[in-house]
């Protein structure tokens, strides 16, 4: 499905004032076996995930274009970039988290790749999603903070990364990624979720670190309109049925009252 301009913004805007929270999966190239990939996105179309992050910090094995093309022909679920690079832009996703790294001072991920990506973008017609992009500290040094050689904002000071969020929110960026990093030890604290929700105005993206129903839980109630789930589901494939319960059972309260 390639969807109309603003489509899916539109969407993340909606839910977000309806307070309905979205499931998005982060799918890794590198660690996609593409063979029995149509299985798996049958097993998340049948759980209700509302979204497909692909891409990733270092990629190895460059195989976004099928896997994109394998959820267009299995699935109705966007496929949204998630790159790491200029050289992650693939045209035939459905919108790319134009990502600008405003927790560092790295000037390439910033304003840098997005020079280059921009006329790229342009031609492609894929729908842009201005995405600032927050690493809060998670206990261990993760891959996206060694390759954008960037320091995380602490994880125990809520009060700057929610005025970062709210900078970045000022600077015209449409949503705010909250990550803690593939393999986090630890996920982004619910005090930090509450805070920035609590300073902006945009969707909130969560991910990093989140690989039980408590922890789901925890981010959708502090404020988080998507929670993100990438290693867990790796390397434990129960924990996607988990995650997409507790937004569904979230949703449904909503729905209750």
């Amino acid at each position: 499905m390639k969807t109309a301009n603003h489509q899916i913004a539109d969407l993340l805007s909606t839910r977000k004032e309806e307070k309905r929270k979205s499931f998005a999966v982060l799918l890794d190239p590198d660690k996609i076996n593409i063979s029995t990939f149509p299985k798996f996105l049958e097993y998340a179309v049948g759980h209700g995930v509302d979204f497909f992050f692909v891409g990733g910090s270092l990629i190895t094995n460059y195989a976004i274009d099928q896997l994109i093309a394998a959820i267009h022909e299995h699935t109705n679920i966007p496929a949204i970039l998630f790159p790491g690079s200029s050289l992650h832009i693939e045209p035939t996703a459905d919108a790319i988290l134009l990502l600008s790294l405003i927790s560092g001072r790295n000037a390439e991920l910033l304003i840098g790749q997005h020079v280059i990506a921009a006329p790229l973008l342009k031609r492609s017609g894929i729908e842009v999603l201005p995405t600032g992009y927050l690493l809060i500290e998670s206990g261990k040094l993760t891959t996206v903070s060694y390759i954008s050689n960037t320091i995380p904002l602490p994880r125990d000071k809520p009060g700057i990364v929610a005025c970062t969020a709210l900078a970045g929110e000022y600077l015209g960026l449409k949503n705010i990624f909250l990550d803690a990093g593939s393999g986090a030890q630890f996920p982004v604290t619910a005090e930090t979720i509450a805070a920035v929700r609590a300073t902006v105005d945009t969707p909130i993206i969560v991910g990093g670190g989140i690989d039980s129903y408590e922890k789901a839980d925890n981010a959708l109630q502090a404020g988080a309109d998507v929670i993100v789930v990438g290693n867990g589901i790796e390397a434990n494939p129960e924990l996607l049925p988990e995650i997409a319960a507790c937004v569904k059972a979230f949703n449904g309260k909503l729905e209750s009252v």
